[in-house]
C-alpha cells in the first residue's frame, strides 16, 4: 500500500490517498475502506470541478490514521495502524460524550462520520 495522489477531472489533485499495488502485475486499485468517501468528495466536486488541491487525509479518518503510520515508521505496519485505529476509536468516543452533553448535533454527527469510516477498516 502506497499513499498517492489522484487526479479528478485534470483540475483537482486529492493527496494521500491509500492504493493498492501490485508490483508484479502493475495493477492498482483504491483502498477499499477509504473508496467511498474518495466517490463521495468526487460526487461532490461535481462534473467541471474548479482547480483545486485536497489532503484526502483531512478528509478521511483512515487516511489520516494511515498517513500517521507511514510518517512515524516510513512504511505501513498493520500492528500500528490497528494500534493506531483502537486508539483513535477510544478517543473519538470520549469526544462523542462530550459532544452529547453539550447537545452539539453538529459535532455527533461528524463523529459518528468518522467512527464509521474507522469501522470499516476494523471489520476487515
Amino acid at each position: 500500500m502506497k499513499l498517492r495522489t489522484v487526479i479528478y477531472s485534470n483540475k483537482v489533485e486529492i493527496d494521500n490517498v491509500p492504493i493498492y499495488s501490485c508490483p508484479s502485475c502493475n495493477r492498482s486499485e483504491v483502498f477499499p475502506e477509504v473508496k467511498p468517501d474518495l466517490t463521495g468528495l468526487i460526487g461532490k466536486l461535481g462534473a467541471q470541478p474548479a482547480k483545486q488541491t485536497f489532503l484526502f487525509n483531512e478528509w478521511n479518518e483512515w487516511a489520516k490514521l494511515l498517513v500517521e503510520a507511514h510518517h512515524d515508521k516510513k512504511k505501513s505496519d498493520p500492528a500500528l495502524v490497528r494500534r493506531m485505529t483502537e486508539e483513535r476509536i477510544d478517543m473519538l468516543l470520549d469526544l462523542l460524550s462530550v459532544a452529547k452533553a453539550a447537545g452539539d448535533e453538529e459535532w455527533m454527527a461528524d463523529i459518528h462520520k468518522r467512527l464509521s469510516q474507522l469501522s470499516r477498516g476494523m471489520l476487515q
